[in-house]
């Protein structure tokens, strides 16, 4: 079992957070909510410092990371990579993880919390729809310069909570769009969720470049969507209660 663990993904040291072994975690990147010591950037970590920490196990994630996962391989380290693409994907990763860090029982517990809170969305959804809503159409923008409409595990997102997302199929990267491909969608929600800001961004973005649409805009904290760690399933949760604020949970 690692006592040593450094992790280089935000989503990586949330996970760990959520199985409960954050107290072996002694090195983290700037982009981590976990007050460690800091070891560079998500791309760009700092290998000097990463050695000082003498890790048993080094975390990443997602195919930007491949080369450094690489590096550290060939530097000795034994690296926890993993690279989503689609929501099944990401609860996989919750036991995939634990194994590594050895609390294989932990990952197995937390894909269960997870499914079930999934399954109580699921029943939110479906009670709305029983009761005469129609399945909206949801746009979701995680960038903005240029414009992006969020992919990976996103639209499967989307439809947990009974949506329609014409804008880039599941499992696929993010897609730049433009105004007339969104408005011919007709959207009922927009979310607007751009790395890196938070929830820091004005819900006008979209009226400031002339993108009118006849949508109510939701900003989001750009973690609960655009993170594959639990953070994901209370981001389902709160799209649920945006887009189905009269049924109750």
């Amino acid at each position: 079992m690692p006592d040593r663990i450094v992790s280089l993904a935000p989503s990586a040291t949330a996970t760990l957070a959520a199985l409960g072994v954050d107290n072996r975690v002694v090195g983290v990147t700037g982009h981590c909510e976990l007050d460690r010591p800091v070891v560079g950037g998500w791309l760009n970590p700092d290998y000097d410092r990463l050695a000082e920490l003498s890790p048993d196990l080094v975390c990443t994630s997602d195919g930007l990371q491949a080369e450094i996962r690489d590096e550290l391989r060939d530097q000795g380290y034994d690296v926890f990579h993993h690279e989503p693409s689609r929501l099944d994907d990401v609860l996989a990763g919750f036991e995939s993880l634990a194994d590594a860090a050895g609390c294989p029982e932990a990952g197995v517990d937390l894909r269960a919390d997870a499914e079930a809170r999934l399954a109580a969305v699921d029943e939110r959804v479906g009670r709305a729809l029983a009761d005469g809503e129609a399945r909206p159409v949801v746009y979701c923008e995680e960038w903005s310069d240029p414009p992006m409409a969020a992919g990976n595990w996103v639209p499967d997102a989307v439809e947990a909570v009974g949506g329609q997302y014409p804008f880039v199929a599941p499992g696929e990267r993010s897609q730049e769009v433009d105004r007339d491909t969104v408005a011919a969608a007709d959207p009922d929600h927009a979310v607007l969720h751009i790395c890196g800001t938070g929830e820091q961004v004005s819900p006008s973005r979209l009226g400031d470049r002339g993108w009118e649409l006849d949508a109510a805009v939701h900003v989001v904290d750009d973690s609960l969507l655009n993170q594959p760690s639990p953070r994901l399933i209370e981001g389902i949760e709160l799209l649920a209660e945006r887009l189905y604020p009269e049924t109750e949970p």
